[in-house]
């Protein structure tokens, strides 16, 4: 009884790895107010711009490019 629920969780949480591994970050400035962010999806270009033109694997990743860029230097 116990069994086929264990395969089916099982198998629930392996046709789930391919979405969360498939997570990416962009460095982007609004256009507006000048702040930089990070952004789970690919800017559109016309109220949040591409700053570094390269997607991330992580946020970590993102952030510590983030704070590198000197669009984005606090002044």
């Amino acid at each position: 009884m116990v069994r086929p629920f264990a395969i089916a969780i099982l198998a629930t949480g392996i046709a789930g790895l391919p979405a969360v591994a498939a997570e990416e970050y962009w460095v982007a400035r609004d256009v507006v107010s000048k702040q930089c962010e990070i952004v789970p999806k690919k800017p559109d270009g016309t109220l949040v711009v591409d700053l570094g033109k390269k997607k991330y694997a992580s946020e970590g990743e993102a952030r510590k490019a983030m704070e590198a860029m000197a669009d984005c230097k606090k002044k």
